[in-house]
Parts: C-alpha cells; sequence; structure tokens
C-alpha cells in the first residue's frame, strides 16, 4: 500500500483487541495505523494501550457523550477500516455506522450478523460496504469461498474443538461447575464465548452468521468436531472437491487478515508446523452433547428476529451460569425455551433486533432460579 491504512478499534482492552494491538506493535512500518480505540469503562487500561499510538483519539463508550462521538468519526468515514471488537448487542450500532460509510467492518462482534445480519448485509450492499470476519472459522470460510461462485457451493463445514467438556460423560454435564466450562484445551477467549464453546452455542450463533455472510441456506451449513483446530473451516463444492484453510490456533491471524484485505499482507506469524499437521480427526457431533446446534439451525431457518433472541437468551443465561445461579445443561435449555416462546418478527433496523433482545432478555430473567449458591 502507498499509505498506511488508516484503522478504528472497538473493544481495545478485550482479548481480540489487546491481540491487534500487539500484532501491530510486531508488524513494523506499514501497518494500519490506529485512528481511534475504544473501550467500555476499563480508562486506565485503554490509556495503557493507546501510548504507543499518540495520534489515536482514545474514547470510552459507557460514557454517553463519547460512544456518540465514537458513533459520529464511524459516520464520517476518515479510515479505511474498523475492527468491531465491542461486546455484546453494544456493538450492533458500530457494525451499522461503519457499514454506512461504505468502509470495511473487520467483524469480531458475532452480536452483529446473529442479530441483524439481514439488516447489515443489505447495508453493505447499498452502501458499498464490505463485512470481513474475524473469528477463525468464518475468516477460513472467507477464504476458501473468495472468488467462487455460490451457485457452486454443495455445502460449508464450520470446525468446532468440543469445549472443555467435551469429553465429560454426559450423566455428570448436569454437574459440571464454571471452572470447567472455562478450562478450554486450545483457545484463550473470554468468559462468556468460553462457555458457549462447551455448549457449543457458539457454533449455533456461526450457523445463522455464514447463512447471512454468505448467502447459504441454513441445511448448506454444517458443524464437524474436531478436536485440534487446526481445519478451521472447509467447502465442498458440488463436483465433491474440497477446499479447506488450515493454521495454528492463534487469532492474530485471522486478525491480520482482515486489517489488510483485499491484499495479502506479509506477516511474522507462524504458518505450516508439522507437529500440529501430523494427526487430524473430524467426527459428527453428537446431538444429545450438544442440543444448541439444532437451536442454531432453527434460529437460521426462522430468520427475522430469531438470532436476537437466542443471543440475548443466552448471554443473561450464561452469565446466570457463572454466577452459579443455574446448572450448565440449563442455559441451552432456557434458550430452547426463549425460542419457542418468541414471536416472529422481522429486523428491517437495528430497533427491531434491540426489541427482541429486550424481550428474550425479560423472558429468561423471569424463569431464572431466585436463590445464588445452589450450584457448587
Amino acid at each position: 500500500m502507498d499509505a498506511r491504512r488508516r484503522m478504528v478499534l472497538l473493544g481495545a482492552t478485550g482479548t481480540v483487541g489487546v491481540q491487534t494491538l500487539a500484532l501491530l506493535a510486531k508488524a513494523g512500518p506499514g501497518a494500519p495505523e490506529p485512528v481511534l480505540l475504544s473501550a467500555h469503562r476499563s480508562a486506565a487500561a485503554l490509556e495503557e494501550l493507546a501510548r504507543p499510538h499518540p495520534g489515536a483519539r482514545s474514547l470510552l463508550s459507557s460514557d454517553a457523550a463519547q460512544r456518540e462521538e465514537i458513533l459520529a468519526f464511524l459516520r464520517a468515514g476518515e479510515y479505511e477500516v474498523c475492527l468491531n471488537a465491542a461486546v455484546g448487542a453494544a456493538g450492533l450500532p458500530y457494525s451499522e455506522a461503519v457499514l454506512q460509510a461504505g468502509r470495511i467492518l473487520a467483524l469480531a462482534n458475532k452480536e452483529s450478523l446473529v442479530c441483524a445480519g439481514s439488516h447489515l448485509t443489505e447495508l453493505a450492499r447499498a452502501r458499498g460496504g464490505s463485512i470481513v470476519p474475524v473469528d477463525s472459522e468464518h475468516a477460513a470460510l472467507h477464504q476458501c469461498l473468495e472468488g467462487r461462485n455460490r451457485a457452486d457451493v454443495r455445502r460449508v463445514f464450520l470446525t468446532a474443538s468440543g469445549g472443555a467438556l467435551r469429553d465429560l460423560p454426559l450423566a455428570e454435564l448436569e454437574r459440571a461447575t464454571p471452572e470447567q466450562a472455562l478450562a478450554h484445551p486450545n483457545w484463550d477467549m473470554g468468559p462468556r464465548i468460553t462457555v458457549d464453546s462447551a455448549t457449543m452455542m457458539n457454533k449455533a450463533f456461526e450457523i445463522i452468521e455464514a447463512v447471512h455472510l454468505f448467502g447459504l441456506r441454513p441445511e448448506q451449513v454444517e458443524v464437524l468436531l474436531h478436536r485440534e483446530s487446526v481445519a478451521h473451516g472447509m467447502v465442498e463444492f458440488r463436483d465433491g472437491s474440497l477446499l479447506a484453510q488450515l493454521g495454528p490456533p492463534d487469532m492474530a491471524l485471522p486478525i491480520h487478515r482482515a486489517l489488510h484485505w483485499p491484499q495479502c499482507a506479509p506477516a511474522p506469524l507462524q504458518g505450516f508446523q508439522p507437529e500440529l499437521w501430523r494427526a487430524l480427526h473430524f467426527a459428527e457431533p453428537e446431538a444429545e452433547r450438544w442440543p444448541a446446534l439444532a437451536l442454531g439451525h432453527e434460529a437460521a431457518r426462522r430468520g427475522g428476529s430469531a438470532g436476537a433472541v437466542l443471543n440475548a437468551a443466552d448471554e443473561v443465561a450464561v452469565e446466570a451460569f457463572l454466577a452459579r445461579r443455574i446448572g450448565f445443561l440449563d442455559v441451552v435449555r432456557l434458550c430452547a425455551e426463549a425460542l419457542a416462546a418468541a414471536p416472529r418478527a422481522a429486523v428491517r433496523s437495528l430497533d427491531d433486533a434491540l426489541s427482541a433482545d429486550c424481550w428474550a432478555r425479560e423472558f429468561v430473567n423471569a424463569r431464572l432460579a431466585p436463590a445464588p449458591g445452589l450450584r457448587r
């Protein structure tokens, strides 16, 4: 590139944000230049992370005035790429603002597509913006499908490690503790996504995201258990050929690609490692162990507000599990009840998605066990 690409990083103090800034520090001259960094409340941590980038504005989204500053900056479009790693449904307005400006949205905020995928993808088409996924599975499919005719796709595969409880006997899942669920064997992630990995609710959301991102039918998106987390995504074409994207379980790889897309920029990252590729295993996930996958396909088939309902229900239920108010199996049970009871509605705006989000939170909160401390 002739000039450094200007970038916005939302959620700078979170796991993806910290990894992004560490990657930029190693990249040297020519790396994207942060022009705005944001965090929610972690002012001291944000100040420390911003120190190597004196030209970047630092703003807190917990402050209403500063949140409006962030949105105004995004809408003005004085940057080339925005990495949205904000947490939760609060990230939706940022994704909308980036796409309204016709810029590249490097998306690590799952809620954006899960809750408002149809609205955001239509906005990207209308304004000339682009959505480049940052999570490893969709980044893999994005690479495999780039330049390909979607009519040639038979199905795609999202891979799943199975999370921390993948080998726990089914009879013991009810008694699984937060500490057990948070001990992920392969990835270092935040608490909610780590619990979602154990329930495979993260894959349920990824099914919904893949439908929106790649224009697929829900039945074309399948999930495979792959313990090594080396093959991140695979595409099977109608002639039977298969294309896979492989790499070490390192979020730096999809982050780097999204920040530089559509170019393939050099990076000081590890590629092929014989010890990792020596043995790769794939299996169909057990429906009884991971009922969340069926909810993902159901929400994708229903469309509209179903994704927003499922996401909000899961967020509340996971928080309750981590607080020991409910058991591990109750997380998916509550999500299933919310999805079954939710009124069907289209999502034509963020207000539609947020309305469904509020409904689901109220629904699950009303069903939570009233007394904490019942689970060990």
